[in-house]
């Protein structure tokens, strides 16, 4: 599950309801929430955040936060 799909867990999204708010197809929410390798766009997370009543900054600190710089 990605970051995203264990955000939306925790707070009992309803994607169904997600996709019918944000135009993005059911497929495709359930790529971005369960597959690791699928890449989720910037107006893909803009819009998720605003059907769920977040800010898109919020949203991508919940799905980006653990990524960090490499080492030198």
């Amino acid at each position: 599950m990605t970051e995203l799909g264990l955000y939306l867990t925790k707070k009992s999204v309803n994607k169904a309801e997600i996709a019918r708010r944000t135009g993005i197809s059911k497929a495709r929410l359930t790529q971005l929430t369960n597959n690791t390798t699928t890449k989720l766009t910037a107006e893909e997370l803009w819009k998720i955040a605003l059907a769920i009543d977040i800010t898109p900054g919020s949203l991508l600190t919940e799905v980006c936060g653990h990524i960090t710089l490499p080492q030198n």
